[in-house]
């Protein structure tokens, strides 16, 4: 009789199992054609935000007086402000800020949502009434609304902005988690980890986190239009990124005086924010697609 080592067979890394997955999700937002140009337009905007100074046309913030408010033409191609400052290169070194503050608020409300929303779930009773009820009384008040009386208490500033829009971003995730671990920890395999004596935290960190990650991430990716917007609502009100900073909000809020002889001032930020709005709204319906266990098991 032979006997069969099975430790001597290869076995399938972990890290390559995730490439693969990545490979197989990449492949589904590309052929389909909505996620594909919601892909491409960030894809844009970050090589955009990399090679800023590379792109940009002119310094955003030398003022040219004399050629205020200049058409587009081939010297300026968005035209200029009522500085003189050229408004593509605005626009391109724009992008950073945006880039920056989607960044930034994702890697706080993300970790801080899914935290809140995963032990609520799992301990339920007075736990999981304490929390939900704080995340309640976030999400009675309109993000925008929230975010201007943060902002307000705060002072106005690119960082504060991004404090505020952080503080009123993470309920939605941690509701959409705490469903997702009433779910799940109710299981058998989260039964059979509790008999073999692993202690809640590492139930959590371990069995109940990963699986909410999918539903995290896609809420997550559809949150960033919202994110966008507050953000450029901010800076149109003033409370967010400060002159001379070529935020997108903030550009159409000074371009907005002159919008009836100068149209570029604000149709091209507008434009900006639009784009980059709906791209990451494509992008999260793509991602919710590719992450159907219906659509995996077809593919």
């Amino acid at each position: 009789m032979t006997l069969t080592n099975t430790a001597s067979q290869p076995r399938k890394k972990p890290h390559a199992q995730w490439l693969r997955a990545g490979m197989n999700i990449l492949r589904f937002l590309l052929h389909s054609p909505p996620s594909a140009f919601g892909l491409t337009v960030l894809a844009a905007l970050a090589l955009t935000a990399l090679f800023a100074p590379l792109i940009a046309s002119h310094d955003p913030y030398l003022q040219d007086l004399g050629n205020a408010l200049a058409a587009p033409s081939r010297a300026h191609y968005f035209g200029t402000d009522e500085l003189g400052r050229d408004i593509f290169s605005r626009l391109v070194f724009g992008a950073r800020i945006t880039l920056t503050i989607v960044f930034l608020v994702t890697i706080v409300v993300g970790p801080v949502g899914l935290f809140v929303g995963s032990v609520a779930g799992f301990y339920g009773g007075r736990v999981d009434t304490i929390l939900m009820r704080v995340t309640d009384i976030f999400l009675s008040f309109p993000s925008l609304i929230l975010s201007l009386a943060f902002v307000a208490a705060l002072g106005p500033s690119l960082n504060n902005a991004i404090i505020a829009i952080s503080l009123t971003a993470w309920p939605p995730i941690a509701r959409l988690a705490r469903a997702e671990t009433l779910t799940l920890r109710a299981a058998d395999y989260i039964a059979a980890a509790r008999l073999q004596g692993a202690s809640p935290s590492r139930i959590i960190w371990h069995s109940i986190v990963p699986m909410c990650l999918p539903s995290v991430l896609i809420r997550l990716t559809l949150n960033m239009a919202t994110v966008i917007l507050t953000a450029a609502g901010l800076g149109f009100l003033g409370l967010g990124a400060q002159p001379p900073l070529p935020e997108w909000g903030a550009m159409i809020a000074t371009g907005r005086r002159h919008m009836i002889d100068s149209w570029w001032l604000v149709t091209f930020p507008g434009l900006a924010i639009l784009s980059v709005s709906l791209a990451f709204n494509l992008l999260g319906d793509g991602l919710r697609d590719a992450l159907d266990p219906k659509q995996m098991n077809k593919r």
